[in-house]
């Protein structure tokens, strides 16, 4: 076992290119907390990760004593230490709803995007992109309906979409002008935004530079 270096902030051990840990970013940028970013090849990991995270994975977000490594938990953390601005509604049945809406997120886009980034030029990645594509274009009404996804406020739903829509070019994705002009307008919208510019890795800022 390394020694465990002790840090005196939070840290948060990121992986630049990989949409979950850019999801943690926007969070940690939006609410405005100091953190030491610590970018991470996911191929070579420093040994203090292996001695923090028994599953020597990425994203990995430290603060004192707690080490947590999955994304989701992060977000829900980070919103519950810090409370402003809030990023879930207050409600259990919209926090619930909005849950469920991360949930969805996972099952029906996050496994389509991994494919595509692990290997853009594989075989099955052509018809991953075309159920990506296909989808977003389905659910392009939704993102008209409130300034923020089925939201007035920015929310923890946003900052997993976000990521996902941001990596469009580099897997190689068009989506139709017509059909996804409200998706288009929703990104100009996120995009736009302060945290969201502070979330950037170098390499996620290559993307659409």
């Amino acid at each position: 076992m390394g020694v465990v270096t002790k840090r005196s902030s939070m840290t948060f051990f990121s992986d630049p290119s990989s949409h979950y840990s850019h999801r943690v970013r926007i969070v940690l940028a939006e609410k405005g907390v100091t953190v030491d970013v610590v970018d991470v090849d996911p191929d070579n990991p420093p040994e203090e990760l292996a001695d923090l995270n028994p599953y020597n994975a990425l994203p990995t977000l430290v603060d004192r004593d707690l080490v947590l490594y999955e994304p989701n938990i992060m977000m829900e953390y980070l919103d519950e230490r810090f409370p402003h601005p809030p990023l879930l509604p207050v409600y259990p049945v919209a926090r619930a709803n909005s849950r469920l809406m991360i949930h969805r997120i996972q099952k029906d886009w996050c496994g389509l995007v991994d494919q595509i980034l692990a290997d853009p030029s594989a075989k099955g990645s052509d018809a991953a992109r075309k159920e990506l594509r296909e989808s977003l274009q389905a659910t392009a009404p939704l993102f008209g309906e409130m300034p923020f996804f089925l939201s007035e406020e920015f929310t923890i739903v946003d900052c997993c979409i976000a990521p996902i829509l941001w990596r469009l070019p580099a897997m190689g994705i068009e989506l139709d002008p017509k059909q996804a002009k409200p998706i288009t307008k929703y990104m100009e919208r996120i995009f736009g935004r302060e945290g969201f510019k502070a979330s950037l890795s170098d390499l996620e800022e290559d993307i659409r530079s």
